[in-house]
Parts: structure tokens; C-alpha cells; sequence
């Protein structure tokens, strides 16, 4: 049995990413900003949510199939844009992409991911997602939306939230870039994480190939702060989204929504969709969990688009606790990026696999056969769910 057969739960994938990936890069994906209390806050606002056990009901030919933004998917879940996957395992964004489309969910590419848009769209045969962060240089922005629209990038995740970079302690202690710095401490690393070296070895993937020739050392971390400061635009608003939609010809998804005001205006202004995203707890510190304001949003648009969220997801059970309060599906970000750390493509599979058979189980106890049937009867009402009817 190899290592990967005995990974049971996401927190398993987590400790064995942690066992293979440099601390600096486990560390970005395993953080969130300031006291990181609304990191927290998103896994365990989930654990106050109980189901209602059905028996004596006919659980047979469950379906967990569905549709996310107009195509059909496996399981209703797209893997969420992670910066710096490639620096989980090498080529990091290319395997995960590969697990995603084998799986038959979408994934997502990050504009500071370590592989290009092109490098995706030559090792995929199906469109995947494009995150975009508009920049101040908008010839850099129309080219990064012509080019996914020429990989044929099925959709445009529009991050709302990370203008200003919020404060990550972890990665400013770690000294976090990419490529790695070659101090003593992360030679000493590597000594003690030759798997990863060794696969590091073997690409020539080891910078922000979105931005490379754009950005000036965009690698170092301080040096990416600054252009941040510099180059994501603050002035970023709502009517954005109109010219964004008329380049890409495409769906536009509006991700770092957390407030029900700005889910309306969200889909004033015509997104296709919108991602219920506090960014992983990793921008504002002390904001509310997603899951928590997840009901009023949807309250809010739920019938006039498509509501998806993110943050927090470690499970089928707490894929389904969303879905019951209203969501159409959910973004996985640290749940891929411990598949990628932990055994690259096989890992992202195993990733996908514990969670179809958590959902798929956990329907059938709840005596359901269709994962579209979820709703708040598969719930109690509680302390946290505070929406009539529920």
C-alpha cells in the first residue's frame, strides 16, 4: 500500500504535504493574515452546522453530478486559484490541472501561479479557468485576458478582494519568493525534503510565468509587495466588470464577496457568477467566515446567479453544509494544494476522491438521492443559521 492509499482525510493529505514541502511553501498555503483568526474561522464555523439522519428512504443511484457556470461537472466543486502552486511540487499547477480534468471538474488557474496560461492549455485538453487581478497597467491586464481567451479559458475569475495585499506573518518571517533563496536554512530544507528538490530539478518552472517579463525580480517576496502596492490597481470597481466581460467574450465569475450589498452590486454590473471569498482568511483578519454569511448572500442573488464560496471546505460534509445553506457548488484551495504538496497529480486525485466519497456517503444518511435535492431540511438550525426557515 503506498503512502497515498493510506490517506484517509484532507488533514492526512495536510500532514503529509507538510512532511514532503519546504516550510516556507507548506507555510503560504497554511496561513492566514495578522492573528489568523478568520482562517480558523472557516473550518470551524463549519463544525457548528449538525445534519438530520434519514433512514428507511430509498438511497440508490445517488448522483453527485451537476453543473457549475453553464457545464456539466462531476461533483459540484472547482478547484480555487492558489499563488505559487508550482512551488508545492514542480509543475504543481500543470498536475492539479490534469487531476481536475481527469476527475471532470474545473480548475482554476492563479495569475501568480509559477506555470503560464500556455503552460496549462499545452498539457490539458479541456478549458480550465483564468483568475485575473487587474493591475494598473491595463495593456498587461488586456493581454493577460487575451491570452486565456486564447487558451480557450472557459471562464474569468475576477478577484475582488486583494488590491492592498493583506499582512501574512508566516510568509514575511519565512522570507517567502520564487524562486527560493539559497540562504543555510532553506539548503537545509531541501537536505531534509530531496523529493521536492528533486522534482524542482527536473522543470525550469520556478518563477511567475504569467508576469515574467513584466515585473522586475517579482520572484522576492518584498519586491512582489511593492509592485503590488504599485501595480494592483485600488481604484478597481464595479463598472470594471463591464469592460473585463466585452474582452474576455466570456463568463466573468466575481470572487471575494462577503457582503450581501456587494452581491447585488456584483450582479448589477453582470457578473455571470459570484464566489462567496473571504481569500482563505489571508486579506481581512477578523471578517466573518464564509459559511456564516453564506445564507444572507443567497438570500440576497441566490435567484439571480449562480452563488459558489470558498474557504474552509476539508470535507464531502462540509461541501454538502454548504450546498444545504444555499450554495451551487464550492471552491477547493488548501484542499488541492495539499494534494499537489503531498503527491502532486495522484495527490490532487486522492484529494478529489476522498471527497466524492464523503459526499456521496453522507447524502445517502441524509436520505437523499440527488445532490440538487440539498437544502436547509438537512439541517438544524442553530446559533449560526439564523435565516428564517431554516
Amino acid at each position: 500500500m503506498g503512502e497515498l492509499d493510506r490517506v484517509l482525510t484532507i488533514e492526512d493529505m495536510k500532514a503529509l504535504a507538510k512532511r514532503k514541502v519546504p516550510k516556507q511553501f507548506f507555510d503560504y498555503v497554511d496561513s492566514g493574515a495578522w492573528t489568523e483568526g478568520t482562517y480558523r474561522a472557516n473550518e470551524d464555523d463549519f463544525r457548528k452546522i449538525s445534519f438530520r439522519q434519514r433512514v428507511a428512504v430509498d438511497m440508490d443511484n445517488r448522483s453527485i453530478a451537476s453543473t457549475l457556470v453553464g457545464h456539466p461537472v462531476a461533483m459540484p466543486v472547482a478547484t480555487a486559484p492558489v499563488g505559487f502552486l508550482g512551488m508545492q511540487s514542480a509543475d504543481g499547477e500543470i498536475k492539479a490541472a490534469r487531476a481536475a480534468e481527469k476527475f471532470g471538474v474545473p480548475f482554476t488557474l492563479s495569475t501568480m501561479s509559477i506555470c503560464s496560461i500556455e503552460d496549462v492549455a499545452e498539457n490539458t485538453s479541456r478549458p480550465f479557468w483564468f483568475q485575473l487581478y487587474v493591475m494598473r497597467d491595463r495593456d498587461f491586464v488586456n493581454r493577460l485576458i487575451d491570452r486565456a481567451k486564447a487558451a480557450k479559458c472557459s471562464a474569468l475569475v475576477l478577484t475582488m478582494d486583494l488590491q492592498i495585499l493583506g499582512q501574512r506573518h508566516k510568509d514575511l518571517r519565512n522570507g517567502m519568493s520564487a524562486p527560493p533563496k539559497f540562504t543555510p536554512k532553506f539548503v537545509f530544507e531541501m537536505m531534509r525534503k530531496p523529493g521536492w528538490a528533486m522534482g524542482m530539478l527536473g522543470t525550469n518552472r520556478h518563477t511567475f510565468r504569467n508576469i515574467a517579463g513584466h515585473v522586475d525580480g517579482a520572484g522576492d517576496l518584498s519586491k512582489l509587495a511593492a509592485w503590488t502596492s504599485s501595480q494592483f490597481d485600488p481604484t478597481l470597481n464595479w463598472r470594471d466588470i463591464a469592460w473585463i466581460k466585452e474582452r474576455f467574450g466570456g463568463p466573468v465569475i466575481v470572487k471575494g464577496i462577503l457582503d450581501p450589498d456587494d452581491a447585488r452590486q456584483a450582479v448589477q454590473h453582470g457578473a455571470d457568477a459570484i464566489v462567496v471569498s473571504n481569500h482563505g482568511g489571508r486579506q481581512l483578519d477578523g471578517a466573518p467566515s464564509t459559511i456564516r454569511v453564506l445564507p444572507e448572500i443567497v438570500d440576497a442573488v441566490g435567484a439571480q446567479t449562480e452563488v459558489l464560496m470558498d474557504g474552509g471546505i476539508r470535507s464531502g460534509q462540509d461541501l454538502l453544509k454548504a450546498i444545504a445553506l444555499g450554495a451551487k457548488g464550492a471552491l477547493l484551495g488548501r484542499t488541492i494544494a495539499f494534494g499537489v504538496g503531498a503527491g502532486g497529480e495522484a495527490g490532487v486525485a486522492r484529494a478529489l476522491e476522498i471527497l466524492r466519497k464523503e459526499t456521496d456517503i453522507t447524502l445517502a444518511l441524509l436520505g437523499e438521492r440527488d445532490i440538487h435535492n440539498v437544502g436547509p431540511h438537512n439541517i438544524y438550525a442553530n446559533e449560526l443559521v439564523k435565516r428564517q426557515g431554516y
